[in-house]
């Protein structure tokens, strides 16, 4: 089952090189509007790995024999997989990483949509990859009351249940006089007992994700602020909004109200984001703008969070030695070797980010990029 990309993992995955610079990086779209049957996603794989197999990385005149007969081994064994191994079971996307003469095998089965493309390279291509960190996969989405503790985990874009601490609460006493306010008393105990257990619970699923995971509770108004009191902060830090729900309400209906909290929440980040990187370059202090600022910041590690527009696509250039990135072309700078061609900056950017602890934000709203091509960064110094 498809299951959510964090930074650790992507930031691994940035670390990889492979030597032989034949590593492939396979992305397949699986959404049921495009693929519908096995078959056709199987067709489509096939014709993007002869696509692959063809292009210029695959077939340069400096190749080793060895290069050449490990690429063959490695597209048919990318076939095999799809056409022996891999479980679809809801996924909606598909990556795969292959180079047999640098141990490289690894395969991953995507919560949201990907465009079809295979690249041959010295580097895995991450874009596409990125693109998935935060998209709500493996959010927490609570259905809290007096009485109601459900918790549930958004994998695969259906919520799956981990825990029920429903309590079976006393109704209320029919009678008037002491006895009813005496009962009150107990179920309103009762209730607030109730609602402490769910927030211990809640506070013990945020500490086992170390923080990272996305929180939504689904409570009724008159819940809310005694519940809201007794999450520890790290739930609170964790908790991305509030939502309601009928008593009634099963999984589907709970997720058709967490995902747009979910979609607000991303939207809103990337607000306070794209705010602070307009206010940071408009005073000219630790924020980079356009190709040849950014590039320069990501090869000296200065590079906090890179933000790229949702179209930001361009070549750079890179020192075979050094690995040090530039808008433009001529000698590196510290060493100078003459600089390659790289025909995805942004992806090499993304690579030189990551592995030295930054992350990377794709803008989908905002358009503060666009006139810089896209391209800026939040810095560290």
């Amino acid at each position: 089952m498809a299951g959510s990309v964090t930074w650790d993992e992507v930031r691994s995955l940035a670390g990889v090189e492979a030597r032989s610079a034949c590593a492939i990086s396979l992305y397949v779209n699986l959404d049921p509007s495009v693929a519908p049957t096995p078959g056709g996603a199987q067709t489509r794989v096939n014709s993007l790995l002869d696509e692959a197999s063809k292009s210029a990385a695959a077939t340069r005149d400096d190749l080793s024999h060895d290069a050449r007969q490990a690429l063959r081994t490695d597209f048919d064994r990318i076939r095999r997989y799809f056409d022996q191994e891999f479980v679809r079971d809801g996924s909606r996307g598909a990556v795969v990483f292959c180079a047999s003469l640098d141990g490289i095998w690894v395969t991953r089965e995507l919560v949201a949509p990907v465009s079809d493309q295979a690249t041959v390279g010295r580097e895995l291509l991450l874009t596409p990859l990125v693109r998935q960190v935060g998209c709500g996969e493996g959010a927490l989405v609570v259905m809290a009351s007096r009485e109601q503790g459900r918790f549930y985990e958004l994998q695969g874009g259906r919520l799956e249940e981990l825990a029920d601490l429903s309590d079976r609460q006393p109704r209320r006493h029919d009678q008037g006089g002491w006895s009813q306010a005496r009962m009150q008393r107990h179920v309103d105990e009762l209730a607030s007992e109730h609602l402490r257990e769910v927030a211990e619970g809640l506070d013990f699923r945020v500490r086992e994700a170390h923080g990272d995971v996305q929180v939504v509770v689904v409570a009724p108004e008159e819940t809310r602020a005694e519940l809201s009191n007794l999450l520890s902060q790290e739930a609170q830090r964790s908790l991305v909004g509030w939502t309601h729900a009928e008593a009634h309400a099963g999984p589907a209906d709970l997720l058709e109200v967490a995902l747009p909290v979910i979609e607000r929440a991303r939207a809103d980040r990337e607000e306070r984001l794209v705010e602070r990187w307009r206010e940071e370059a408009g005073r000219g202090a630790r924020a980079s703008a356009g190709w040849a600022d950014t590039l320069e910041a990501v090869s000296d590690g200065r590079v906090e969070t890179l933000l790229a527009s949702d179209a930001a696509a361009r070549e750079a250039w890179r020192c075979p030695q050094c690995r040090r990135l530039s808008a433009s072309e001529g000698a590196c700078p510290l060493d100078g070797t003459a600089m390659e061609l790289v025909e995805n900056g942004l992806d090499a950017a993304m690579h030189r980010a990551l592995v030295q602890g930054g992350t990377v934000w794709i803008a989908e709203h905002a358009r503060d990029l666009d006139p810089v091509e896209g391209l800026g960064a939040l810095l560290r110094f």
